[in-house]
């Protein structure tokens, strides 16, 4: 039998992360020999984790809060949409050399192929943002706005991926077809009640589209479910993504079907 390789996830913290069960089901379903183990890492502590990526050597890893910044600066070559989102989510090796890819933009359009939109507006200015902007550019979506309690966060992204800024206090008035909640309200603990837009913010039909899994379906859906809205949790994008990541590490593909019953079993469970 080959001998197994180490592959990781780095975060801070990590007691809620599924990839450690998706990615072991998955080399078990696709009889990968592979491990997939949570690196927990203080910040201050990280450079030690790149280190033994390459003397160990690690296979492949995944990268969370709050290190896909340093991530990018620590490979040796990242694709295009890392760079211009400016953080890499997958580490992996190709002739020797580490690189690093973002597969959050592949795991956000996953489930809207096929579909097109007239405009389109995200709620936040953070990580889940930034993928969730340029995925839209990358789907040919004429019109994307950005809106962030700080506007002066929103302005600057904004700025820095070409897209527009809105005041927090102007989002109820964007009409769109599509609006994607990349914050944390309405994840599971002390905000799940909470939306980042009051529910008379859903007019006309539109699909509302939330980065949040956790509940699977948030306040902000119920809300867009209630007004005729379609709805999408964010089970799909830490699927897709997880499912990108697998086939650059091993070359094959981990089941589809699978991946979301244990995902949403999981989630169930919690």
């Amino acid at each position: 039998m080959p001998a197994e390789k180490l592959y990781a996830i780095i975060g801070h913290p990590l007691g809620h992360s599924l990839s450690p069960a998706l990615h072991n089901w998955a080399f078990g379903e696709t009889g990968h020999p592979g491990v997939y183990m949570a690196f927990p890492q203080e910040p201050e502590k990280v450079a030690g984790f790149f280190a033994a990526m390459r003397a160990l050597p690690i296979a492949g890893a995944n990268v969370t809060i709050p290190f896909k910044v340093e991530a990018l600066r620590q490979v040796d070559g990242a694709s295009a949409v890392a760079k211009r989102i400016g953080a890499v989510n997958t580490l992996y090796w190709r002739d020797g050399r580490l690189l690093g890819e973002n597969t959050d933009v592949i795991g956000f359009m996953a489930p809207l192929q096929g579909r097109r939109f007239a405009s389109a507006l995200v709620l936040g200015a953070g990580g889940a943002a930034r993928a969730a902007v340029v995925g839209l550019q990358e789907m040919g979506v004429p019109r994307v706005a950005l809106a962030n309690r700080t506007f002066a966060k929103a302005e600057r992204l904004a700025a820095e991926l070409g897209c527009e800024a809105l005041a927090w206090e102007e989002r109820e008035g964007f009409a769109c077809d599509l609006a994607v909640n990349a914050t944390s309200l309405g994840m599971k603990g002390a905000r799940e009640a909470e939306s980042p837009v009051p529910a008379s913010f859903f007019k006309g039909a539109g699909l509302a589209y939330d980065i949040v899994y956790t509940p699977e379906r948030t306040r902000f859906l119920a809300d867009a479910a209630s007004a005729g809205w379609e709805t999408q949790s964010g089970a799909a994008m830490f699927v897709e993504q997880a499912r990108a990541a697998f086939a650059l590490w091993t070359g094959l593909e981990m089941p589809k079907e699978g991946a979301y019953a244990l995902v949403r079993e999981a989630l169930a469970a919690r």
